[in-house]
């Protein structure tokens, strides 16, 4: 018996799931919003304290972080940051991803050498705008830390010893997770010079205690601790939709892809999260909604009065360009264009089949490396239309489970609390999410036909797109 929180940091707001450890039952909660300087760390620490100003903390007995990920704080030699932290994926910062690209010699490179590929998102990259940049502050540069890293010190009071865990550091661009080790030669070759970095502990390994005597735990990012929250296990994908998307699954083993397709996350439990992303996903439903004159559920009764194959519309739905497959200069296309398919309830279908089948290419990449996926996870606004639901199962070819809204997040943070508390080698076994299940079932066939219709579609009009 015992009680634990889990604190999410994300980029605006901060929650607290206080919950027993024992059973994760929910006891309490609390949130606030960042104060306006979201890129200012003290701005996480004024949040934290708003929301647990109402005594969530109270009987605690151990703490977890999860936070943003892929942030950067840079700080000098005394600990205290050397301008507002790098956030987000900071689109002015990818000239200096493609330097570092090339500085190292290429995407294959990358790839073998920590798993990824630099994107405007990676610490590796922020450190190279920064020299390039802001060459006087970039020499002032003595150690690094990540969100989670930083508040994780703070903390426990500033203590000499800085230390991450191996999911959040899998998201640097300086840390293999094939090799579970840092590379120091990349931070070189980005900022010029050497710095100090956190000490990676284990996935149950405790990071410390507060002044007070409450335990931390080694914290994790966003996406690690959402998956640890649900539950995830070998066989587990998760398609996230966002305005992008992504596409991740619980593997044995980090994949290198010299193609850069695939970057090569940690998890929170010991095991890894390949993950392949895309630039379109619920913007291709935003905006056709937008066309058609309605909104998300607007746009999904629509589409249901159409049906598979959307009356032979097929919407390529590179609206923002492409990262899977690699087409940043392209845009989107609708094919198949007929006097009698122009109707809105086609259009609509054509915008949930196009979207669906973009994440799909995202999973095949992962399913031709040897994923195994007997389960589909389905986050974010757009996985509650009923359109999605009944059409994702089929053009997947798997079941497709859409978890009772919760934060995850956070949830995934306290339970990962309750391991570092209970000193156990294996995670507490929480209850599984409420989940709604939906199965490929007799629209399967049909889906099929939906998703070589379009196959064929984006072969003959980006062709060798995937290198096939």
């Amino acid at each position: 018996m015992g009680i634990v929180a889990g604190l999410e940091s994300s980029a605006e707001y901060t929650r607290i799931m206080v919950c027993d450890a024992d059973s994760g039952a929910v006891v309490k909660h609390g949130y606030a919003d960042h104060p306006d300087r979201r890129e200012d760390p003290q701005s996480w620490l004024l949040s934290l304290g708003r929301a647990a100003s109402s005594g969530q903390f109270s009987e605690v007995e151990a703490i977890g972080v999860a936070a943003q990920q892929q942030g950067l704080v840079a700080m000098d030699s005394a600990g205290a940051p050397v301008r507002a932290a790098l956030v987000g994926n900071d689109r002015r910062i990818q000239p200096a991803a493609a330097d570092l690209v090339d500085a190292l010699g290429g995407r294959e490179a990358w790839a073998h050498a920590v798993g990824a590929v630099p994107q405007a998102g990676h610490p590796v990259s922020k450190l190279r705008w920064l020299a390039r940049n802001e060459p006087e502050t970039a020499s002032q540069v003595a150690e690094v830390l990540q969100p989670h890293d930083w508040l994780v010190w703070q903390l426990m009071g500033r203590p000499h010893r800085r230390t991450t865990d191996r999911g959040d550091a899998s998201g640097t661009g300086y840390w293999s997770a094939a090799l579970e080790t840092y590379r120091p030669d990349l931070v070189e070759l980005a900022l010029g010079h050497q710095v100090a970095l956190p000490d990676v502990i284990g996935p149950a390994e405790p990071a410390g205690r507060t002044p007070e005597g409450l335990l931390i735990s080694a914290g994790t990012g966003e996406t690690m601790a959402a998956a640890f929250g649900l539950g995830l296990g070998l066989g587990d994908a998760v398609i996230s939709l966002g305005a992008s998307g992504s596409v991740f699954a619980v593997h044995h083993e980090a994949l290198a892809d010299p193609t850069g397709t695939i970057t090569s996350y940690a998890d929170a439990t010991g095991m890894h999260l390949p993950a392949v992303r895309t630039l379109n996903a619920t913007r291709v439903l935003r905006g056709t909604a937008d066309l058609l004159g309605t909104d998300l559920d607007g746009l999904s009764e629509l589409a249901l009065q159409s049906t598979p194959g959307a009356y032979g519309l097929a919407l390529l739905p590179y609206l923002e360009g492409e990262h899977t497959p690699n087409l940043p200069h392209t845009a989107g296309s609708l094919h198949g264009l007929r006097r009698e398919s122009m109707k809105p309830e086609h259009m609509a279908r054509a915008a949930v089949e196009g979207m669906l089948c973009g994440l799909a290419d995202a999973l095949d990449v992962l399913r031709r490396r040897g994923v195994q996926v007997r389960r589909l996870f389905l986050l974010g606004q757009a996985a509650g239309l009923p359109a999605v639901q009944t059409t994702a199962p089929a053009l997947f070819g798997t079941q497709v489970v859409v978890p009772r809204p919760a934060d995850y997040t956070a949830i995934g943070a306290a339970r990962q609390a309750a391991w570092a508390l209970k000193g156990s080698a294996q995670p507490p076994q929480w209850p599984a999410p409420e989940c709604r299940t939906f199965e490929p079932g007799e629209e399967l066939a049909a889906g099929q036909a939906v998703r070589q219709q379009y196959v064929t579609v984006r072969e003959e009009t980006h062709p060798g797109a995937f290198g096939n």
